[in-house]
């Protein structure tokens, strides 16, 4: 009786065992990347299932230490280190490891000292549960790119200060925006029109531009705005390529900020589906991140939409010799993006990735660069007619 008391009880607690092992399966890491940019590097891990971790700052050699707990080592953590480029500002390397049973632990050498925000984000759009490093430099990240950038330098005394553009890429990194039928993406061919813009207006002898990324990696939308008004930029330039569910829909389009509802219905939604960017990118809603640390800004004011419509109105009557127009008149909607108090800012949809025929246009270098003196043309046309507008204030000699 007593033999078959400690049977019974063995054989209890084993499938005990085996009922919990089989409850706490490792999750899969089905993707890992890395977006190197001079604001900061960040690195994405994705999986079915929410990820588990522990973050640790080490210093003498600087390191961030990563373990994720119930993650199996799998072919997308291993490549991992071979994804790290020369260039990144902050990784110098990655490792790998099993530290002990049940947890994973990737350690990242680093260049310099570190402000790292870690976050998870709930599945959206094409992606699954998110776990997302964000590596700032420890200085301030904005004051840090302000810096690199001549746009934010005061004139020498007696020289005229030039008319500064903000010129901004749509999408980027984690958020890819809209998908041509042939696999164009619309992150590329605006970072692509933006970069030919940039050079335009640099040869302009008095204007510069500023470009709010210049690499394939997310800025908030917030952040393109503190951007733009850290470099007392005198316009603000979004730069987009239009998508519909319909392949025949074609035609540029220009936008500006209304707080009083919609022109249309299509611009609406449109507003709506832009500002789902910082969803799809990953922005941690939770923390105060470096973009409004030392900038505070009153969103739900703008004093400068009159200025906006008539910047719009100027860029779509030169868009308008070079396309067609989907829209003959500037829209208005809710985009967070075109949110700059004191910016005139416009949003430009160059033409619809989702049509096959545009596509290939935004594809062609060539029609990239029309567009971008299309885009020139309007801004310069507008500085033309208001010329008061325009800061070109005199640095006084002392």
């Amino acid at each position: 009786m007593l033999e078959a008391l400690k049977r019974w009880k063995l054989m209890v607690f084993a499938a005990a065992v085996f009922s919990a092992s089989g409850s706490h399966a490792a999750s899969r890491i089905d993707s890992a990347r890395i977006w190197p940019a001079d604001d900061y590097t960040r690195l994405t891990l994705e999986s079915k299932e929410p990820i588990q971790q522990k973050l640790l700052i080490i210093e003498n050699p600087d390191r961030l230490v990563l373990d994720l707990e119930d993650v199996e080592l799998d072919d997308a953590l291993k490549q991992l280190p071979s994804r790290v480029g020369q260039d990144d500002p902050y990784i110098k390397a990655i490792r790998i490891g099993r530290f002990k049973p049940g947890v994973i632990r990737i350690v990242l050498d680093l260049k310099t000292k570190v402000s790292p925000e870690i976050f998870s984000l709930k599945p959206v759009a094409e992606y699954g549960n998110r776990l997302v490093l964000d590596i700032y430099p420890k200085e301030d990240a904005l004051m840090h790119l302000v810096s690199k950038d001549k746009a934010g330098e005061a004139p020498k005394p007696g020289k005229a200060r030039p008319i500064v553009i903000a010129v901004d890429a749509g999408h980027g990194g984690e958020d890819p925006g809209a998908h041509g039928l042939h696999g164009s993406l619309e992150k590329n061919v605006t970072l692509a029109i933006a970069r030919r813009l940039k050079s335009l207006i640099d040869e302009e002898p008095n204007m510069h531009a500023m470009l709010t990324r210049d690499g394939d990696y997310f800025i908030p939308l917030h952040g393109r705005v503190v951007k733009a008004r850290t470099a007392k930029a005198d316009l603000f330039v979004s730069i987009h390529a239009d998508a519909s569910p319909s392949r025949d829909a074609r035609g540029s389009s220009v936008f500006a900020l209304s707080e009083r509802g919609a022109t249309s219905v299509a611009a609406r939604w449109l507003a709506r589906r832009e500002n789902e960017s910082d969803l799809i990118g990953g922005v941690d809603l939770s923390v105060k991140d470096p973009y409004l640390a030392k900038t505070l800004l009153d969103l739900s004011q703008t004093a400068s939409i009159s200025d906006s419509l008539r910047l719009g109105k100027d860029v779509l009557h030169e868009l308008g010799s070079l396309n067609p127009l989907h829209s003959g008149m500037v829209e208005q909607a809710g985009f967070a993006v075109l949110k700059a108090p004191d910016i005139p800012s416009i949003l430009v949809e160059t033409a619809f990735i989702s049509n096959p025929d545009e596509e290939r246009r935004l594809d062609d270098s060539a029609y990239q660069e029309k567009m971008a003196r299309a885009i020139l043309d309007g801004i310069k046309h507008y500085f033309s007619q208001n010329p008061a507008l325009a800061r070109s204030n005199l640095v006084m000699n002392q």
